[in-house]
């Protein structure tokens, strides 16, 4: 599998990202470097892409794939594109507060510490649908990571289609996230429709 290892808040900076999105309250010192020239539609777009795989973790071709399923389904490509990667097991692991960032969600999945409907799940990429639960596995409550989690997302919101029980440490998937549930849209963080426009060339 492709790594990247160029560090997370350069990479933020080059895209114009908020470290918080990747679940990072850090701040970078270093003064931006000017562009000299006006960015083209196309780099506008490859860029709104390069944005949603970064922040959600997805490498191109499964992206690709992502993007031809929300081709087929109804209502508005863009919209469906992002719902389906809300609905990624590792991000609503990370929206329920149960992991510090998405990267730390993924490998809190793949070690198979994370139930949905009462069995073990260890796919990230595992999509989830309304009336879903989720939960911490009970032998796996007390580990440090998940503990340190909770203390470092408790100023985090949960986002309206999930209901959280931080007691229990579960989680319910309430409804498929809108287009106005998703905040890394109304917030203007990723464009989706330029995203469409660029696979529709």
């Amino acid at each position: 599998m492709a790594i990247d290892r160029t560090p997370v808040l350069k990479r933020c900076r080059s895209l114009g990202i908020d470290p918080v999105v990747m679940g990072i309250n850090k701040e970078s010192h270093r003064k931006p470097k000017m562009r000299r020239r006006q960015e083209s539609e196309y780099g506008a777009q490859l860029k709104e892409k390069q944005k949603a795989k970064f922040i959600y973790g997805v490498l191109e071709k499964q992206f690709r794939g992502y993007y031809e399923l929300a081709l087929k389904h109804e209502g508005i490509t863009g919209d469906n594109l992002m719902t389906i990667l809300e609905t990624r097991l590792d991000n609503v692991v990370f929206r329920l507060g149960f992991a510090r960032t998405r990267k730390e969600a993924r490998q809190t999945v793949r070690h198979g510490h994370i139930n949905v409907n009462g069995k073990r799940v260890d796919i990230p990429s595992y999509r989830l649908k309304a009336g879903d639960k989720i939960e911490v596995a009970p032998k796996y409550r007390d580990l440090l990571p998940i503990k340190e989690a909770l203390i470092y997302t408790e100023h985090m919101a949960v986002p309206a289609w999930l209901e959280v029980d931080i007691e229990k440490l579960a989680g319910t998937v309430l409804t498929t996230p809108s287009r106005d549930q998703v905040d890394l849209v109304t917030d203007g963080t990723i464009d989706p429709q330029l995203i469409v426009e660029l696979y529709s060339k």
